[in-house]
């Protein structure tokens, strides 16, 4: 610490430092620093770049599509719960052909994201094809058939018809049509968001929904965050901090939770870790059967 400055220096100090505030130049460097340490609050997990604070640059695909098979997906209707920009889901639909894949998310910014990452990627494979149509010139129909396999499932529509996106809070008022059921659900890294915003029974809501929603011999696919990331995340809100303080389930015991209390038959480990993946997002995660 330095030496204390008596009444005229003091005064001085003062002086500069609003004199400095006042600058133009100032004014603009203080509030440009400001943007730049000002940290992202996104009370439900929503986080903008998401998937960028997750994978690697140097990765052509999220790690997490490594450890789950085409079986579960391929020519059946399934489900994302909190899809952020939509890019697991539409990746699920092109490299699994799915029948149909809905994202839903609790926030409007990120399901906007989502509508604009599917138009990119279908833009994007394209222009591939087109680049590869010119070099072999292949002829019309070739370019009809590729692009047929490219984009559909079992369906047999482009990648439009296949995935969609819904703004809906699941817990507590989304709901899909009447009579509609999912063969595959995935919730990943989501299960501490619901479980910081809605509680204990908020949580055991997202399970019996999910099961509910499930086709017999379907599957959950279950990402949970660990107990030490909720200690970090509990002061996103009051609401999360009051919740964090009264909660009595953890994560250690969503397993047996899903199999003695809301009724899946059996659990498969798919990974305890997963390569590749940036610190702290190295998860286990589950499959659940109905």
């Amino acid at each position: 610490m330095g030496e204390p400055l008596d009444d005229k220096e003091e005064e001085k100090q003062k002086e500069h430092e609003q004199q400095e505030q006042q600058s133009p130049a100032n004014c603009s460097n203080s509030d440009s620093k400001k943007k730049r340490k000002r940290k992202e609050v996104a009370i439900f997990g929503n986080y903008r770049h998401y998937y960028g604070y997750r994978i690697s640059q140097d990765l052509d695909e999220d790690p997490r599509l490594k450890v789950m098979k085409k079986e579960w997906f391929e020519g059946k209707d399934c489900l994302d719960i909190g899809c952020n920009s939509g890019i697991i889901t539409i990746t699920i639909a092109k490299k699994f052909s799915c029948r149909s894949i809905l994202g839903v998310d609790i926030d409007r910014a990120r399901i906007d994201d989502a509508h604009w990452s599917l138009k990119k990627i279908m833009k994007r494979s394209f222009n591939m094809q087109g680049e590869k149509v010119n070099q072999s010139k292949k002829c019309a129909t070739e370019l009809q058939s590729e692009l047929q396999r490219d984009f559909s499932g079992n369906s047999g529509g482009d990648l439009s018809d296949i995935v969609s996106f819904q703004k809906g809070n699941f817990v507590q008022s989304w709901h899909p049509p009447e009579n509609t059921y999912y063969h595959a659900i995935l919730c990943l890294s989501v299960t501490k968001w619901i479980h910081l915003n809605w509680g204990d029974d908020g949580l055991l809501a997202l399970f019996s929904k999910v099961w509910m929603l499930l086709q017999p011999g379907g599957v959950f696919i279950l990402e949970p965050q660990p107990w030490i990331s909720y200690s970090k995340n509990r002061l996103v809100s009051q609401t999360a901090s009051d919740n964090y303080q009264n909660m009595k389930i953890g994560p250690e015991d969503f397993q047996d939770i899903l199999l003695d209390k809301i009724g899946f038959r059996s659990v498969e480990n798919i990974t305890s870790s997963l390569p590749n993946s940036k610190s702290g997002f190295n998860r286990p995660i589950l499959a659940f059967w109905k």
